[in-house]
C-alpha cells in the first residue's frame, strides 16, 4: 500500500479509501485480545476515526530492496518499469437486442450470456455487488395475448446449476407482472405487480434494482408520459452474479414465451436508473408502427369472420327447423343449388374497406361451411389461402400474384400464416409486387409469431446471414430455427400435413431427374412389380419411398406398412422385420401389438443388425423401466456405431438413472450426444447446439454460430418445407414454369442451398420469366447466396467466379474476387477451378500469396507464374474425372511444348544450325543459277510455299464452364423408422 509494484513486490494493494479508528476500553471489559474489533468497538469507552489519504499506486515510489538483479532481468524490468497500463475503455449499458424478436409463445427463445468486465475497476464493482445488486432492465414489449398457463417467459437468468436466479420477470394469466429473485441464503423470492400491462399496444418496461428496492415503471404514449409505478422494497439480501449463467429472452425448455413481440432491450449492469435516465428508443419504430396496423386490421376482419360463420350457423338451425315440415324446401337443398349468404347486414364503409373478404365469404357455398360445427376463424383463412394458391398453379399463375395479394392478406388476419410467409417472399424479392422490404419483414415477423415453419427459418436465416436489412445477430437467428428445430423430429413422425421428405436432388443433375417417378411412374411400377415377386430391397425402397413421401412419391404411410408388414413376414430381410416391429411398437397406421413387435425386434437383433439391438434396449428402457438391461443393450449397440444408442446412453446420463453411476453427469451425456450428433442423430445435434449456445458445459465452450450451424442443419430436415421444395421440382420436371419458379423462390428464402442454386438455374434458363416477375437480380442473388452456406457445391463457387469476372448486369467485374471463387471451387476438389485460375495466369493475372497459401501452393518453391501455370495444370489433371484426354492435360501438354519450344529457340546450337544451313542454302541458289545460265533455258514459277512462320492453334480462353458434371451429388440411404 506505500510503494509501486517491482520485480518483488507484484501485487500492491490498491484503495480508494482508507478509514484509521482508534477506541479505548476498560482494562477488564473487553479488552481481550481473541474478540473481534467489532466487539470491543461497541465497548469502547472512547472513539474515534479518520480519513487517511490514499496515494494513487503508480504514484508511489518504488522501494529500495537493496538487491542488485542479473543485468538481463534488470534490463527487462527497466523497460517496462515506467509504463502505466491503460484500462480498456468499456460502460456497463449491454444491447440484449436491437431488432425486432416474434416471440410465439413456444418453448424457444433468444440466449444471451455476459461476459466479465475487462476493465479491473468495473470488474472489482461488479464483484463487490454480489449480494447488493445495482442494475437496470429496460424492454420494448407488444402483447397479444396474457399467458395461457401460470408464467410465460420476459426476461430470466439461469444459473450453472440451471436454477432460476436474479432477475427473473415472467407473465402471469391476469396480465401481471411476476419478479422472482435468488436469496442470498439459497431460497427464492417472488413478488407480483398490482398493475396489469397493456396489450396490443407498444410500451417499455422499465425494472431497476437498488439493494433490497426494485421499481417497476411501465411507459406508453408517444413521448413515455403515460405510465404505471410501483416500488417493491425487501429486507432480505439478493444474490446476483450476472456472469454465472446466462440470460433468456422469451421462452426455454423451463417456462414457454410471451405471445408478441420483443422490441430493443438494453442492460445497465452497474446502475439504477430512473426512466428519466434511460436512453432505450425503439428504433424500428417505422415497422413496430406497422405491426400496431396490421393487428388492428386483422381484429375487424376476425369480428366479420366471425359475425359471418356465427349468422350462417344461425340460419341453418332455421333452415333445418323448416326442412321438418317442408318437403319443397328438402327437395330444393338437395337438388337446387347451394345458397349463399347475400343479405348480410354490414357497414357501407367497412365493406368497402374489405372488399377482397367479403368476395371470399359470398363466394363460399353455405352447405360446405355449415355441416361443420367447428368452423373457426383459423379454419376460413385456410379456404381462402387454397383458393389464392389455386389460382398461383395456373400456366400463367405468377400474373395472377397481384390479384391474390388482398386475398392472402385476409387469410393472414385470419391466423393462417402460410399467407404471411408466400406475403413476405412476395414483398422481399418483388415476385410481381412492387418490393417493399418494410412490408416483407412485417409479413416475416407476423408469420413468425405465428410459429409458421418456413417464415421462422426465413427469419433464422436472414438474421444468420445479415441480410436484406436484417441485422447479423445469430443468438436471434438460434432463437428462430431452434423453434423449427425442435419440432422436425415430431413433424417427421406426424402422419398427417403436407409434408414430404426433404432430398438434396439437383436441376443439374440428369441422372437424379430421371429416377424422379409417381405411383403411375415407371420406377414405381417396376419397383412395386419386383417387391411383388419378394424381393427384399425393392420391397424396402418401396415401403421407405410411401413412408417418407420420396422420388415423388405421395406420402402413404398405410400402403407403406403393408409392403414392411409383407417383407418382414415373408422374407428373411432383418431391416425389414426391424421397420416393422418399430411400427407394431408405436402402432403408425396399424394396430399396436407389442408381442409380435418383440419377437421380430429380437429375431432381426440375432442377424447382427445393429438398429434392432438399439431397439431392444429401447423396448426395455420404456416399457420395463430395466435400466441395467437397456444400457447393456446400448452399449452394444453403440460399439456397432449406432447413434441412437449413443444419444440414448447421454439420456441415461442426463436422467441420472446409468446403472451403478450416482446423480446426474451431464458431462458424459454431453460427450455421447456429440456423438451421436455426428452420426446424424437429430435430438443429439439439438443437446449439442443447446450447449453451445449457452455454454454451461466446460466441454462445449460457447459458440453462438456453431449452434445456429446444428440448428438450421436440423431445421431444414423439416418435412413442410420437403413439400414446398417437392411441389416446385414436380412443376418443373412437368414443365410449369410459373408454379416452378413460385416454390423454389418459396424455398430459397428459407436459406436451404439447395433451393438456392435450383433457382439460380432456373433463372438461367428462363431469364425472361425471371426478368419479367422478380424485381431482382436472381442469377447473382442466389449464387452468391449459396456461396456462403456450409458445403456450398463448388459449382457455385465458379459460377460466383464468372459473373465477378465477367460482370453482371449491375454488379461491375472484380478480379480479385473471381479468383477467391476459382480458389475455392479448386480446394473443393473441382478441376475446373484449377483451369480457370490457369486461365486468368494466361492472361496476365496475378495469383496473391494468400491465395497460393489457402491452395497449398509454396511461393517459395514456385516463385513465378510458368511453375505456378505448371502446379495448377498438374493438379487440374489428377483431380479431372475424364479418363481420356481432358482439357487440363492438353492446357498442361500444350504449356510444356511452348517450354521446350522456347528454350530450344534461346540455345546456342539454333545459331549454329541457322548459319550452317543459312551458308548452305546460299550456295546451292548460285550454283542453280550458274547452271540455268549455262543450259539456257527458262525458268517456270514455281508454287508459293506455306508460311512457315504462320502461328500455331492455341487454345482461345473461353469463360469457366459449368462443373455441374463434376459435381455429381452422391445418393445417400434414407431413413428408416426407429426406436
Amino acid at each position: 500500500m506505500v510503494y509501486r509494484d517491482d520485480y518483488f513486490i507484484r501485487h500492491s494493494i490498491s484503495v480508494s479509501v482508507v478509514i484509521l479508528r482508534a477506541w479505548i476500553t476498560h482494562r477488564y471489559s473487553g479488552g481481550d485480545l481473541n474478540v473481534k474489533w467489532e466487539e470491543n468497538l461497541l465497548h469502547a469507552v472512547a472513539k474515534n476515526y479518520t480519513l487517511l489519504k490514499t496515494i494513487p499506486p503508480f504514484e508511489r515510489p518504488f522501494k529500495d530492496h537493496q538487491v542488485c538483479l542479473e543485468w538481463n532481468m534488470g534490463y527487462i524490468w527497466n523497460l517496462r518499469a515506467n509504463k502505466i497500463p491503460q484500462c480498456p475503455l468499456e460502460n456497463d449499458v449491454v444491447t440484449l437486442l436491437g431488432f425486432l424478436f416474434a416471440s410465439s409463445g413456444e418453448n424457444t427463445g433468444i440466449v444471451k450470456k455476459f461476459p466479465r468486465f475487462r476493465n479491473r475497476e468495473l470488474e472489482a464493482t461488479r464483484r463487490q455487488r454480489k449480494d447488493y445488486p445495482v442494475f437496470t432492465v429496460s424492454l420494448w414489449l407488444y402483447l397479444l395475448h396474457y399467458c395461457k398457463a401460470n408464467l410465460c417467459g420476459i426476461l430470466y437468468f439461469v444459473d450453472s446449476n440451471e436454477m432460476y436466479g436474479t432477475p427473473s420477470v415472467f407473465l402471469t394469466e391476469e396480465g401481471h407482472l411476476h419478479i422472482q429473485m435468488h436469496l442470498v441464503k439459497g431460497e427464492d423470492l417472488a413478488v407480483k405487480t398490482k398493475f396489469t400491462i397493456p396489450l396490443k399496444e407498444w410500451f417499455r418496461l422499465d425494472i431497476s434494482f437498488n439493494g433490497g428496492q426494485i421499481v417497476v415503471t411501465t411507459s406508453t404514449g408517444q413521448d413515455l408520459k403515460d405510465y404505471h409505478n410501483q416500488t417493491i422494497s425487501f429486507q432480505e439480501d439478493f444474490h446476483y452474479n450476472d456472469t454465472a449463467g446466462y440470460f433468456i429472452i422469451g421462452g426455454s425448455r423451463y417456462v414457454a414465451g410471451i405471445e408478441g413481440f420483443f422490441g430493443p432491450l438494453k442492460y445497465y449492469r452497474l446502475h439504477a436508473l430512473h426512466p428519466a435516465q434511460i436512453f432505450n428508443p425503439l428504433l424500428e419504430k417505422q415497422l413496430a408502427e406497422h405491426i400496431k396496423l396490421y393487428y388492428e386490421r386483422c381484429a375487424e376482419v376476425q369480428e366479420i369472420v366471425s359475425e359471418y360463420t356465427s349468422t350462417v350457423r344461425q340460419g341453418d338451425r332455421r333452415q333445418e327447423a323448416c326442412d321438418l315440415r317442408n318437403s319443397y324446401l328438402d327437395l330444393k337443398l338437395r337438388y337446387g343449388r347451394p345458397s349463399t349468404c347475400r343479405a348480410l347486414l354490414w357497414e357501407k364503409e367497412l365493406k368497402a374497406k374489405h372488399r377482397s373478404l367479403f368476395q371470399a365469404l359470398l363466394e363460399m357455398g353455405l352447405v360446405t361451411v355449415l355441416r361443420n360445427q367447428s368452423e373457426s376463424v383459423l379454419e376460413i383463412g385456410g379456404r381462402i389461402f387454397e383458393k389464392a394458391v389455386k389460382r398461383l398453379s395456373f400456366v400463367d399463375g405468377l400474373h395472377q400474384i397481384s390479384s391474390v395479394v388482398p386475398f392472402l392478406m385476409d387469410a393472414s388476419c385470419c391466423g393462417y400464416h402460410k399467407a404471411s410467409y408466400y406475403l413476405a417472399v412476395f414483398y422481399e424479392t418483388g415476385l410481381n409486387v412492387p418490393r417493399d422490404q418494410l412490408q416483407g419483414m412485417l409479413y416475416s415477423l407476423v408469420g413468425g409469431q405465428g410459429s409458421e415453419r418456413l417464415s421462422s427459418m426465413n427469419l433464422g436465416y436472414k438474421h444468420y446471414q445479415g441480410i436484406d436489412h436484417y441485422p447479423l445477430d445469430w443468438e436471434l437467428s438460434y432463437a428462430y430455427y431452434s423453434n423449427i428445430a425442435t419440432k422436425t423430429p415430431l413433424d417427421q413422425h406426424t402422419l398427417q400435413g403436407d409434408q414430404a421428405y426433404v432430398e438434396t436432388i439437383r436441376l443439374k443433375d440428369d441422372e437424379i431427374l430421371k429416377v424422379q417417378t409417381k405411383e403411375d411412374g415407371d420406377v414405381f411400377m417396376w419397383l412395386k412389380h419386383e417387391a411383388t415377386r419378394g424381393n427384399a430391397a425393392a420391397q424396402q425402397r418401396l415401403a421407405q419411398m410411401l413412408f417418407w413421401g420420396q422420388q415423388g412419391v405421395a406420402k402413404n404411410p398405410e400402403a407403406a406398412i403393408q409392403w414392411y408388414a409383407k417383407g418382414a413376414l415373408e422374407t428373411e430381410d432383418p431391416a425389414l422385420i426391424y421397420d416393422y416391429a418399430i411400427v407394431l411398437f408405436k402402432g403408425q397406421g396399424v394396430k399396436k401389438n407389442r408381442r409380435l413387435a418383440l419377437e421380430l425386434m429380437k429375431k432381426a437383433a440375432s442377424k447382427g443388425l445393429h438398429q434392432a439391438v438399439n431397439g431392444l434396449g429401447w423396448y426395455y428402457h420404456k416399457f420395463k423401466k430395466n435400466y441395467a438391461k437397456a444400457a447393456k443393450y446400448w452399449l452394444k449397440a453403440e460399439e456397432m456405431g449406432n447413434p441412437d444408442a449413443s444419444y440414448n446412453l447421454g439420456v441415461l446420463y442426463l436422467d441420472g438413472i446409468f446403472p451403478g453411476v450416482p446423480g446426474r453427469n451431464q458431462t458424459l451425456a454431453g460427450e455421447y450426444f456429440h456423438k451421436a450428433a455426428q452420426g446424424g442423430h437429430i435430438e443429439g445435434t439439438l443437446w449439442c447446439s443447446l450447449y453451445y449456445i449457452t455454454g454451461n458445459l466446460e466441454t462445449f465452450p460457447r459458440d453462438p454460430e456453431k449452434a445456429v450451424v446444428w440448428t438450421k442443419h436440423v431445421a431444414e430436415k423439416n418435412g413442410y418445407l420437403g413439400h414446398v421444395i417437392r411441389k416446385g421440382l414436380n412443376a418443373y420436371l412437368e414443365g410449369l414454369w410459373h408454379e416452378a419458379l413460385l416454390y423454389y423462390v418459396l424455398a430459397a428464402e428459407t436459406g436451404i442451398e439447395v433451393s438456392q442454386t435450383n433457382l439460380a438455374h432456373i433463372c438461367e434458363e428462363r431469364p425472361d420469366l425471371a426478368k419479367r416477375y422478380l424485381d431482382v437480380n436472381c442469377v447473382w442473388r442466389y449464387y452468391n447466396f449459396s456461396v456462403f452456406q456450409i458445403d456450398a457445391p463448388s459449382f457455385a463457387y465458379l459460377k460466383m467466379g464468372d459473373l465477378y469476372y465477367y460482370g453482371h448486369q449491375n454488379q461491375s467485374q472484380d478480379l480479385e474476387l473471381s479468383v477467391q471463387m476459382y480458389a475455392q471451387a479448386a480446394l473443393d476438389g473441382d478441376s475446373q477451378g484449377f483451369f480457370n485460375l490457369a486461365l486468368l495466369i494466361e492472361e496476365g493475372a496475378i495469383i496473391p500469396h494468400h491465395i497460393l497459401d489457402f491452395l497449398e501452393i509454396d511461393p517459395t518453391i514456385h516463385s513465378n507464374n510458368i511453375s505456378i501455370l505448371q502446379e495448377l495444370y498438374e493438379r487440374c489433371w489428377s483431380h479431372s474425372s475424364e479418363e481420356s484426354f481432358s482439357p487440363c492435360s492438353l492446357a498442361w501438354l500444350y504449356l510444356n511444348l511452348r517450354l521446350i519450344w522456347g528454350a530450344t529457340l534461346h540455345s546456342a546450337l539454333i545459331y549454329f544450325l541457322g548459319t550452317f544451313l543459312l551458308s548452305a542454302l546460299i550456295a546451292w541458289t548460285v550454283q542453280y543459277c550458274q547452271s540455268v545460265s549455262a543450259s539456257g533455258s527458262h525458268p517456270t514459277p514455281a508454287r508459293a510455299p506455306r508460311d512457315p512462320t504462320a502461328p500455331a492453334a492455341s487454345p482461345a480462353v473461353t469463360p469457366a464452364a459449368d462443373a455441374s458434371a463434376q459435381d455429381q451429388p452422391t445418393v445417400t440411404n434414407n431413413p428408416e423408422p426407429c426406436g
